[in-house]
């Protein structure tokens, strides 16, 4: 196995998912363009122009560059599972430096920046185990001023259903235009209060437009939009019909005595790409 040959892939990744954005935000971002007018209108074609150059000149669409973060499915069969997390972290330090990337992991305390995008807990990898031999990873680089806006609500499980609805647009709503919307916006319910997080930012893997498999979730889902868009926030604050793109979201059961909501906001640049590795060593990145 070259092992080599597979950081070349994670960097190529990296860089697809830095440089292109997946075609269902564009749809959706143009169907945005399509029904909105004035300030609206003209934010949406200079974010749709913005997508168009970074994919010509093969160059990051946004300044910030992101925490560089993936989510990773292992075949249980998959030879070399302890090599994995290596090449992840090798491929990013080599990221920055070929794409390149703005260095962006800073420490809490002394305040040093590592200057490749590795440092503690840095790059954040989730993952699973699934049967089979193949390792498949998503590369979700995500931005810091969308993740300024997450939020943890420890909701009391009174409230139910329509509290939580209430809660999420609510935040929404405060959150106006630092996001930089239009967005999209990840909630998790239920499990405990880090579970809830990581179900809400899991959730935006899920493609613009595709509904929860649950039609009682996918009902609310669709109610969330209309009302967060009816808040006329719009695109990156200055008003509008279009201020989410998208909700998405995932639910765990949680203890009686808790209702913990997190949400995970990601901007318009939506950025996520797919790669598949084979366990002869050969790649695929999508």
């Amino acid at each position: 196995m070259n092992f080599d040959d597979i950081k070349h892939g994670i960097v190529l990744l990296i860089k697809k998912a830095e440089t292109e954005l997946p075609d269902d935000v564009v749809k959706a971002l143009k169907k945005a363009y399509e029904i909105e007018e004035g300030v609206a209108k003209i934010q949406i074609k200079a974010i749709l122009e913005n997508i168009d150059l970074a994919k010509k000149s093969q160059r990051p669409m946004c300044q910030d560059t992101g925490i560089q973060t993936f989510f990773v499915k292992v075949g249980v069969d998959f030879p070399n599972i302890n090599k994995l997390k290596d090449l992840i972290t090798d491929a990013v330090k080599k990221a920055t430096v070929e794409i390149p990337l703005r260095p962006n992991t800073v420490d809490p305390f002394k305040g040093d920046n590592h200057k490749d995008n590795t440092g503690d807990y840095i790059p954040y990898i989730t993952w699973d185990f699934v049967e089979g031999d193949k390792v498949f990873i998503t590369s979700l680089p995500k931005g810091g001023g969308s993740e300024n806006m997450s939020k943890l609500g420890m909701l009391k499980p009174g409230v139910g259903i329509e509290g939580v609805k209430d809660f999420v647009v609510n935040e929404m709503i405060n959150a106006a235009g630092n996001p930089c919307p239009p967005t999209i916006v990840g909630v998790g319910i239920g499990g405990g209060a880090d579970l809830a997080l990581k179900l809400g930012k899991k959730s935006l893997l899920r493609p613009v437009g595709i509904r929860h498999e649950d039609k009682t979730i996918a009902a609310m889902e669709e109610e969330l939009i209309k009302r967060i868009n009816d808040s006329g926030i719009g695109p990156m604050g200055l008003g509008g019909k279009t201020t989410v793109l998208d909700v998405h979201i995932e639910k765990a059961h949680r203890h009686p005595a808790s209702l913990p909501v997190g949400i995970a906001v990601q901007c318009w640049a939506d950025r996520r790409a797919h790669m598949v590795i084979n366990p002869d060593g050969s790649w695929e990145v999508k």
